[in-house]
């Protein structure tokens, strides 16, 4: 393996090791060089979220995302195909499509007028034959296609590695639940409004295990949500339900609101008029899950998905459900930009869709009450991991985090009804544990980063 700048392989074996221990060297969240690594091995070869297909509704319709530091444009064409592009003109480089969103048939680089269709294809060079004569071969400079890029229920994720496993393959067992999020409605789900981005100062794999794998800091963490009265006052809050392990280092959380598991607010308070829908689209097993738990996971490496239900205003008894999709995206070791996307399903009422979307900013939006202890506590991480301790590889300072909430403690309940394995707690670090491992193996892992596809 390529050493990168003090990392070698007997470097990640012996965070592995450690990690089998149920702790990791506190470096890796501020090293620079790990960070690298991470970019290459991580990011290069995972299937990462670029869109969802309510946000590209007509022929023409595009959005540009990033995978990491690569630009993407995400186009709808004429015959209703999703294609997706590195958003660099293929003449100098240049950022081709500098606009979040839009509909429009062609894309001009700014900066000597090339012209691409959606499609990708080279259309136009401004005084093309003058310069380069007919013999040029347009085809050779269309846009570059991202390798891979496929979709389930209406998720459309892209890969950089022309070689890596199916979308289908990644996501394992991990649909069986996404299809209760996205699937259990006639229409599926859609987007409200634009995806909303903000940068934190905080390493990614913090955000993400926060997401997908930490319901114990939400006791402590989020404690004013308790004195305001939407969450229930109870000290062991959400530590009720399970914590599934699933494939590929994705997991979930099933969080029921006490220890009954049998949820005051049936299909997470949402309509009775959509009950039959759910009951339609849903297996038994499926249905029972969604009727008592709330849901909190992620999509191993860096999708969060939240599915939890709020009132929108201060003294509004109703609850109003939303499924939250975000995405961290890595800008450096201390830094990540933060998507956030609000879901609610496409058969929902209207009124019930304006509700469910104040709900969500005034709890994870960007200055949601929710977010923004989430947020402080991430920077602080990052302020206590840049220090010469929090650094030392090599000393003997033995700055280790604590991943040990469970292990060899808790079993699996072998008697669940959905795929994956389950314990019947969510106040554990196994999927934390889960994640970590699945970073490491990719990190382990030789694969070189492909540099070009045509």
């Amino acid at each position: 393996m390529e050493k990168h700048s003090g990392i070698t392989k007997e470097t990640l074996l012996t965070v592995k090791e450690k990690l089998k221990d149920g702790v990791l060297p506190q470096w890796v969240l501020a090293d620079r060089d790990m960070f690298e690594l991470e970019l290459k091995n991580v990011f290069g070869h995972t299937w990462q979220f670029l869109a969802h297909e309510s946000e590209l509704k007509e022929p023409g319709s595009f959005v540009t995302r990033w995978i990491a530091n690569d630009p993407v444009l995400v186009t709808k064409t004429k015959t209703g195909k999703i294609k997706a592009f590195l958003n660099s003109c293929t003449h100098r480089g240049t950022l081709l499509c500098t606009a979040d969103s839009g509909k429009q048939k062609s894309f001009t680089c700014p900066f000597h007028g090339w012209t691409y269709n959606n499609e990708g294809c080279l259309v136009g060079i401004a005084v093309g034959n003058k310069v380069y004569g007919e013999e040029m071969n347009k085809e050779d400079w269309n846009l570059r296609p991202i390798p891979k890029v496929d979709s389930y229920q209406g998720m459309i994720f892209g890969n950089l590695d022309k070689d890596a496993e199916s979308l289908d393959e990644s996501l394992g067992n991990l649909k069986w639940y996404l299809d209760i999020m996205l699937g259990r409605s006639d229409g599926g789900m859609e987007v409200q409004g634009s995806p909303q981005r903000y940068v934190v100062e905080a390493n990614w794999k913090v955000t993400a295990e926060n997401f997908e794998s930490d319901p114990y800091h939400v006791q402590y963490t989020h404690k004013s949500s308790k004195e305001m009265g939407i969450a229930p006052n109870d000290p062991f809050f959400p530590g009720h339900g399970y914590q599934v392990v699933l494939d590929n280092g994705h997991g979930i959380n099933l969080v029921a609101l006490d220890e009954t598991g049998i949820s005051p607010f049936p299909y997470q308070g949402m309509p009775e008029s959509m009950w039959p829908m759910f009951e339609k689209n849903l297996t038994k097993e499926q249905l029972g899950i969604l009727k008592d738990s709330f849901f909190v996971g992620g999509v191993y490496p860096n999708l969060g998905f939240l599915q939890f239900s709020f009132p929108p205003l201060e003294g509004e008894p109703q609850l109003y459900n939303f499924l939250n999709f975000r995405l961290w995206r890595p800008l450096a070791p201390d830094k990540v930009e933060v998507w956030s996307w609000h879901l609610i399903d496409k058969a929902a009422p209207k009124e019930y869709k304006e509700k469910s979307y104040f709900a969500f900013l005034s709890t994870f939006g960007p200055s949601g009450m929710l977010e923004q202890d989430d947020a402080e506590i991430w920077s602080r991480v990052s302020q206590a991991s840049n220090g010469l301790m929090a650094q030392d590889k090599e000393l003997s300072y033995n700055s280790f985090l604590n991943y040990l909430m469970g292990l060899d403690r808790v079993q699996p309940d072998e008697d669940f009804p959905g795929p994956g394995v389950a314990y019947p707690l969510c106040f554990l670090d196994t999927l934390s544990r889960s994640m970590h491992k699945r970073w490491i193996d990719l990190l382990l892992q030789e694969k070189p980063v492909q540099k070009e596809v045509r």
